[in-house]
């Protein structure tokens, strides 16, 4: 187990070390408790406050990010609303896995509003990447809702089981999969973050699946045999 002070050290090199960070590196303040990161400070864009929480996220030890790190636009990266939500309609509307008609936009003092409908969970997160990194955007909120395709529960909680014991970097015995109509619960405990969202990525990956819920924990304290 890493003390705190070694966990704040790690994570502070580990944003020095990313290049989209590492000329505002002292910028960004780290504290940790617990295997609890709470980023703070200021960035330029909203890509650089992304960045800062995958790098946290990247470190072995850390078990939750909290992101306080504010979105300070000014000068180069300055645009009004009207600018903003024309650039997503266009981005929107050149991206091949976004059906652009299904999605209404709203941008309210930088900060983008998606809702809509998408048949996969991979369209509703391809619309949030290629608007994200606009010049101007101060956050998004993706409020797009997976349609429901039909699908028994059971045969839902099996193909996520096998697509789980497929997986490279993640050992399925830690992770219970609960299935209610379209919805996914994950528990368990996995020995790091990248673990968590992995698990994540293929509960929506399934056909069928509307809402997943991840409720698994990160224990760095697991043994490489259970994990």
């Amino acid at each position: 187990m890493k003390t705190n002070e070694e966990l704040q050290k790690d994570v502070m090199e580990e944003i020095k070390w990313d290049p989209q960070l590492s000329s505002m590196a002292t910028q960004i303040g780290v504290t940790a408790k617990d295997g609890v990161v709470t980023l703070s400070g200021n960035v330029d864009t909203f890509t650089q406050k992304l960045a800062a929480e995958k790098a946290a996220q990247r470190v072995s030890g850390v078990k939750v990010v909290a992101v306080d790190i504010e979105v300070a636009i000014k000068g180069i990266h300055e645009r009004t609303d009207t600018e903003i939500a024309e650039a997503v309609k266009n981005a929107l509307t050149w991206h091949s896995a976004v059906n652009e008609g299904l999605i209404d936009i709203k941008v309210d003092n930088g900060w983008i509003y998606l809702d809509g409908t998408a048949e996969w969970d991979y369209q509703k997160k391809a619309a949030e990447t290629v608007v994200r990194d606009l010049i101007g955007v101060r956050g998004v909120t993706n409020r797009i809702a997976v349609r429901s395709q039909t699908a028994e529960p059971r045969e839902i909680k099996r193909k996520i089981a096998a697509a789980f014991h497929r997986s490279a970097s993640m050992d399925s015995k830690n992770v219970e999969v609960e299935v209610y109509q379209n919805k996914v619960t994950l528990t368990g405990k996995v020995r790091t973050w990248a673990e968590r969202t992995d698990a994540e990525r293929v509960a929506w990956s399934i056909p069928g699946v509307t809402i997943v819920e991840n409720k698994i924990e990160v224990d760095v304290q697991l043994s490489p045999v259970e994990a």
